[in-house]
Parts: C-alpha cells; structure tokens; sequence
C-alpha cells in the first residue's frame, strides 16, 4: 500500500487549501493514478483497520439494486446513515430537536451530540421496523445500485448495465465497451449524494480480468481504503463469474482530498509500518447475484488498530 501512503504525503505537502460542500474545508490534489497487482494479496489497508464486513455488505448492496439503507441496517452497515437521516431532518414530518449541521455540530457541543445520537437511534429503529417510513426515509434516490442494475432509458425502459458487461465479458473478452457508469445527469438532483465513484471499465488479457475505476472526488483518509477494496473485490467477484483470475485494480482519482479535521490522523497513520497484504476467500457455487456477506471472507488480515475520524456529511 506504499502508492496509497505516496499519495496521502503528496497532498499533505502540495495540496491545495480548498473549500467544500460540508464546510468542513480539505486539502486537496487533481488527477492521481494508483495500480494494485491482485495477484500480490488482497489491496485491504494494513496501517489501520479497516472494517472489511461493510464493504462487503455495502459492495452486495450495489449489486442486488437496492438503494434503500434497510439492508445495509440489517448487516449492522451504517455507512449511509447520515445522508438519508437529513432527508428526514429536514422533512415536514420530523417534529424532534433542531438537527441542522448534525455532522460539524455533533463534534463541538457534547449536549447536541447525546441529542443526535438519540434522534439517529430512532430514526434506525423505524427504517429497521416501520415499512412505510423506510420506504419513504430509507431510500436514497437513485445511486449506485440503481444505476447499475436499472438505467433509465429514455423509452421507459431500463438497462441492466452490471448484467450486461458481464455478459460481454463473456462473449466478447477483447471488447473495448465494458463499462458501467453510475453518473446519470438526468438523475443527480434525486440522489442523496451524486455518485463519487463514477465509472468504471473492465479489460481481459491473458486470461485475467483487470478493472479501472474513475473517481471524481476521493475522501482519501475514509473513503477511499473503502474504494480500493471494494473495486478490487468486485474485479474478484466479476472474475470468478466469468472464470477468469483477477488482475489488476487501476484506480484513477480525479480530486483526491484530505478533510482539514483528518491532517492529525493521516499524520498518525503515516507514522506506521506496512504489513503483510491478506488473502480473498469467496464461496465458488454461487452467482455474482445471489452472494450474501457470509460468503466473502478475508483472511491473515493484522492490520494496525483503526483511526476513528469524522464523517463529513
């Protein structure tokens, strides 16, 4: 993971102080290429933890079509969380406590912050239990499984892009147009957050299937540990359905940026060593389509303890 520290360094050093849609404010640096040889050991972070089951289970989540956080609740994934809490907050039914600028307010006033925690418990319960509020507050738009499972056509039709290339993949390797795109125009205003991770293209050389990603804008210290073993794993996951090995992750990012509230913990992390990359194990009888969490596991995974840092919403 040496390209991935190479790349935190460079924008701690040579970034650009810029403002953001969070107010948080970052750090930040245009147009970065990283290469992961998959062959090498599964691209999971090793200098700090890195929690494996939610990329799994966020990774599936994708895959099946669903945007509503239901699932990913059921799985104990609270990656989603925020963004679908404020279009409750912020709806005319929600009749508790202000909760405007949850995210900054719950780091500086620890009375707000017991506040937010009990609201964010409520609100977890009733998308977990109360079907109609789920539908209603747990869907997030139109996002990346909606994209990749049903692209609107504009004759009221839908384009099943992820079934598709694989398919291509299949009867047509050498193809140059196995592509998946999560960034539909027509759609961003109705996602709760427009697709970060937004393209990404598949290639087949040598009896292995290789994946590039572009990326338009990279949390470098939260996100983007998380992009890079997502991608990897579904290049894995693409690769077993199509009897191909894994080869290459290529990730491509277009701003790549540190938070101004992550500079202490990039600094923590950037002190530790690199250890050893773990291994992959999925269950081979299964479908890309049908796999739950509990078929994907990693393995030899020591990594250094995680980093906790604030989420910017």
């Amino acid at each position: 993971m040496k390209q991935y520290h190479e790349l935190l360094e460079h924008v701690l050093k040579s970034g650009t102080e810029k403002s953001d849609r969070t107010g948080t404010g970052t750090f930040s640096s245009f147009g970065h290429q990283m290469r992961f040889n998959l062959q090498e050991g599964f691209p999971l972070v090793t200098t700090k933890k890195v929690p494996f089951k939610l990329i799994v289970s966020e990774l599936l989540w994708f895959i099946k079509g669903d945007t509503n956080i239901k699932y990913l609740l059921k799985h104990n994934n609270h990656i989603w969380d925020e963004w679908a809490f404020k279009k409750w907050v912020e709806s005319d039914v929600y009749n508790g406590p202000d909760m405007t600028d949850f995210g900054l307010r719950s780091l500086k006033d620890e009375e707000f912050k017991e506040m937010y925690k009990e609201q964010m418990n409520i609100f977890q319960k009733n998308v977990l239990n109360d079907e109609q509020f789920a539908n209603r507050f747990g869907d997030l738009g139109s996002v990346y499984g909606k994209q990749w499972r049903e692209w609107n056509k504009s004759n009221g039709e839908t384009i099943d892009q992820l079934r598709e290339v694989i398919s291509s993949i299949k009867h047509s390797p050498d193809s140059r147009r196995h592509i998946v795109s999560a960034w539909n125009p027509e759609d961003v205003p109705t996602m709760a957050l427009p697709p970060c991770h937004t393209l990404f293209q598949f290639y087949v050389a040598n009896g292995k299937l290789s994946c590039q990603l572009y990326q338009r804008s990279g949390d470098l210290f939260l996100g983007i540990p998380f992009n890079i073993a997502s991608y990897a794993l579904l290049t894995h996951l693409v690769a077993n359905e199509c009897g191909l090995e894994p080869g290459e992750f290529i990730h491509t990012i277009g701003d790549a940026h540190i938070y101004s509230n992550h500079i202490d913990q990039v600094q923590t992390q950037l002190k530790r060593d690199f250890k050893k990359l773990p291994s992959l194990s999925i269950t081979d009888d299964k479908s890309i389509f049908d796999l739950e969490p509990e078929d994907i596991k990693i393995k030899n995974y020591n990594p250094h303890p995680a980093i906790k840092a604030p989420v910017a919403v």
